[in-house]
């Protein structure tokens, strides 16, 4: 049996493009360690439908 880890998927969306109100979303997933990050996290990425790097936090 495996044994079950502290690493999980979390969703990134991008703020900008949210209240901006253009069509479409800009969504990465990646994985977060909960153990050593429990808080949510942020990070710039790149916004494809904005052509330019924005924040992305996490969502539920």
């Amino acid at each position: 049996m495996a044994k079950k880890g502290n690493r999980v998927q979390v969703i990134l969306e991008c703020t900008e493009h949210k209240n901006s109100g253009l069509a479409g979303t800009s969504r990465y997933i990646t994985t977060k360690n909960r153990k050593n990050t429990p808080d949510r996290i942020e990070l710039k990425k790149y916004n494809s439908i904005m052509r330019k790097y924005t924040v992305h936090k996490e969502i539920k």
